[in-house]
């Protein structure tokens, strides 16, 4: 991935997968289960440059945090920091973990929950991963269990590639360039191969390839303490391998990446959409999904069945499918239970054609959450749609545009 990127950081990657937990009593619906699906991002950058140049987008930014220091008072209500004095006032203490952070917080806005009703924990030390400078986890209050973690954000420093590289024998650090060359003392291994090939036989190749592999600060630890690094099975003493100090001419320097992590748990981000898009109105069941995550965006109904109101609903429904909407249409019962039954399942929009469809070329367009309905050619209807959908317009706004036309 980092030579796809042109061998440049920051680089991010993300993945969702399935995991195991060491759960033993699993409770509490989806909150708590043995096996989930975890998304999350490595996020990788060069720990000299810590800089995020995204900061200043977000600066502003409000976050809620219950901070390490709040809680070893005994508080437990958060306060509001906005993100540029979260960072320099060291409560945040990686800009680019500040900058995750709000991409969460938003992210589970999106999600329907308010921002009142959530916020996040700073975890002190005991808490959190040894190999962790920082985590903080997202917590959104539910009805039936209160505060539950939906997101972990962790500053894991070098520990991931470092741990990578030393149990897998492979390079994992990148390559920095320096604007100019410097003069500098660096330790250099030095393999006496011939030895090695004379004493070791057929073994010598990989001995060699071997040590090749080895970071040269375990090498020179080896040495130091033991007298020799051992090696497949074998102990190489200093007529074999050394770590000198020479003086050269470097272009740059190799490093490790630091990681940033947000890790957010599938399951609960459903729990917790559903919960917040569960509504009653008159009696009625309403589940008001972000229209722009809906899983069905569309619902056309034919007001009665009449021939030509069907074959002209069905080309619709074909025009909306085409132009990459996801659609039902239903001509069972009457209007008042269609629109029941899309309200149910979450259908954002209703598009209801009738006897003045087949007169103007207009349908009606419902709104799941208020019920309101406007008129609207049907040449319009996919942009208005789109509008509708995903920014997140109202019908008022709407129909106001289609007049100024």
């Amino acid at each position: 991935v980092y030579d796809v990127m042109r061998a440049k950081l920051p680089v991010g990657i993300a993945q969702i997968g399935r995991v195991a937990r060491n759960e033993i009593s699993p409770r509490q619906g989806m909150i708590r289960l043995r096996e989930f699906t975890i998304m999350e991002v490595e996020f990788f950058f060069d720990p000299e440059e810590p800089e995020c140049p995204l900061l200043d987008r977000v600066a502003n930014t409000k976050l809620r945090i219950l901070t390490a220091e709040a809680k070893k008072r005994g508080e437990e209500k958060p306060e509001e920091y906005r993100v540029s004095e979260a960072v320099e006032e060291r409560i945040i203490i990686n800009p680019w973990l500040a900058y995750w952070m709000t991409v969460a917080r938003d992210f589970v806005h999106e999600l329907g929950v308010p921002y009142e009703n959530m916020y996040f924990e700073d975890k002190l030390p005991h808490e959190r991963a040894h190999y962790s400078s920082q985590t903080f986890d997202q917590l959104v209050r539910v009805s039936r269990w209160g505060w539950i973690e939906v997101s972990g954000h962790s500053y894991r420093g070098d520990y991931d590639l470092s741990r990578h590289m030393k149990y897998s024998g492979q390079d994992l650090r990148v390559f920095k360039s320096y604007t100019e060359p410097r003069i500098a003392k660096v330790k250099k291994l030095w393999i006496n191969k011939g030895l090695i090939g004379k004493d070791y036989k057929a073994e010598s190749r990989k001995i060699i390839e071997r040590l090749q592999q080895l970071p040269l600060e375990e090498i020179e630890k080896q040495l130091k303490e033991k007298g020799y690094v051992k090696v497949n099975g074998y102990k190489l003493s200093t007529k074999y391998v050394r770590v000198e100090e020479v003086e050269e001419k470097i272009t740059g320097k190799h490093f490790i990446p630091h990681v940033v992590e947000p890790s957010f748990g599938a399951e609960r981000l459903l729990y917790i959409t559903l919960e917040y898009a569960y509504k009653e109105k008159e009696n009625r069941v309403i589940l008001s999904i972000p229209r722009d995550i809906a899983p069905i965006q569309v619902a056309i109904f034919p007001l009665v069945s009449k021939k030509d109101i069907i074959n002209r609903a069905r080309q619709i429904y074909r025009l909306l499918i085409d132009k990459g909407f996801y659609v039902i249409y239903d001509e069972s019962g009457s209007i008042g239970r269609r629109y029941a039954r899309a309200d149910e399942i979450g259908v954002p929009a209703a598009i209801t054609v009738d006897y003045q469809t087949l007169e103007d070329d207009t349908v009606t367009i419902r709104d799941r959450d208020t019920w309101k309905q406007v008129r609207v050619p049907i040449r319009e209807l996919p942009t208005i749609l789109q509008k509708f959908i995903y920014l997140k317009l109202n019908l008022e706004e709407l129909e106001q545009s289609l007049k100024v036309k």
